[in-house]
């Protein structure tokens, strides 16, 4: 089993040291859903929201999350973001929104928790903006699908 790198020799946790590590392009890609009842889901499609679009606020919340990533997790690096992007697709056989984020960065480290604070994000913003119209959204099936430079190479799950 591969010891976990957030800990050092004593057992306490510790920002991990990357200085050494070569600067390589890297990108993640995330995904998770919002299900929702298919009236709500009405709302999202005919933009009758109360609150507005609620795709086009939920893409730039998760924009915006991606790049606070490291103000909201403690031991994640400040990067240089290159690219993020969102895709939200309305699925009414969910029904509910599909969330894509994919982030890239040229880097010493990778933005797998980029990609999924911005899928993140935009999950909680499209629950916010339809919590009026429905209490019992669920968020779910946020992962990484898509990981590739640096050391460990590609991952795809």
């Amino acid at each position: 089993m591969t010891s976990l790198t957030h800990f050092d020799a004593g057992g306490q946790a510790h920002m991990v040291d990357v200085t050494d590590k070569p600067v390589t392009g890297r990108v993640a890609v995330a995904e998770g859903w919002v299900r929702m009842r298919p009236e709500t889901l009405a709302l999202v499609e005919q933009g009758t929201a109360k609150k507005g679009d609620v795709l086009g606020i939920a893409r730039l919340a998760g924009i915006m999350g991606a790049k606070k990533t490291a103000d909201l997790i403690p031991l994640c690096h400040p990067l240089p973001i290159g690219k993020v992007a969102l895709d939200l697709v309305v699925d009414t056989t969910l029904p509910g929104v599909r969330i894509t984020a994919t982030v890239k960065t040229t880097g010493q480290t990778g933005v797998e928790m980029e990609a999924l604070t911005a899928t993140t994000t935009a999950a909680l913003t499209i629950y916010d903006m339809l919590k009026a119209a429905e209490k019992s959204i669920q968020i779910g099936g946020i992962r990484v699908i898509l990981k590739d430079g640096g050391k460990s190479g590609r991952f795809e799950g």
